[in-house]
């Protein structure tokens, strides 16, 4: 079954999803879908490798997506003190950031592509059941957000599907650059 098939069949199992909402169910159905795409057959060696001058992974990759889902819907529901203050971080905290970019030894692709399905239940969700996409909270404290600007739920959607179709294409490069195997085409 498709990862398309199974957020249909998932969304089939609880309220009626239509208009906008449906929408943004598909979207984000899609792009994971192709992330999770380029991981087929793989094993977890083969998921923690670079195949780039990138630090990137595969493994890494759904990992860094998830966590990036997982916030910004925590955002969505509790505003910016959901996220880090980014301007304030640590050289440890900058440390852990970029192990959300490996599959670390003790990791599966298994467990990290189960993790991401959870998150991605857990969005579709809240997408579902939200009184309003309208609602909208300040943006955390980053050097590449503009002081003072608010993000709505609608604009934090634009954002996951947007960071997950950029990584998904990502993921693309390094699988084909691991074994020739291709998305698209």
């Amino acid at each position: 079954m498709s990862g398309n098939e199974q957020a249909i069949r998932d969304l089939a199992e609880g309220p009626a999803v239509t208009g906008e909402r449906a929408e943004w169910l598909a979207e984000l159905a899609q792009a994971r879908h192709f992330l999770r795409f380029t991981t087929r057959d793989l094993t977890d060696e083969q998921a923690r490798l670079r195949t780039t001058a990138s630090e990137l992974c595969l493994g890494g990759l759904v990992k860094h997506v998830t966590q990036v889902e997982r916030s910004w819907v925590d955002f969505i529901l509790n505003g910016p003190s959901a996220m880090p203050d980014f301007t304030a971080m640590t050289e440890a905290d900058l440390a852990s950031r970029a192990d959300g970019f490996r599959l670390l030894p003790g990791e599966t692709l298994t467990g990290v592509l189960d993790d991401y399905a959870e998150a991605a239940r857990r969005t579709d969700e809240v997408v579902t059941t939200l009184p309003d996409l309208s609602a909208a909270w300040p943006l955390p404290k980053a050097p590449w957000f503009e002081a003072d600007a608010q993000w709505s739920a609608r604009r934090v959607l634009m954002h996951i599907v947007a960071e997950t179709a950029q990584h998904a294409g990502h993921a693309d490069i390094i699988r084909e650059s691991l074994d020739g195997a291709k998305s698209m085409g």
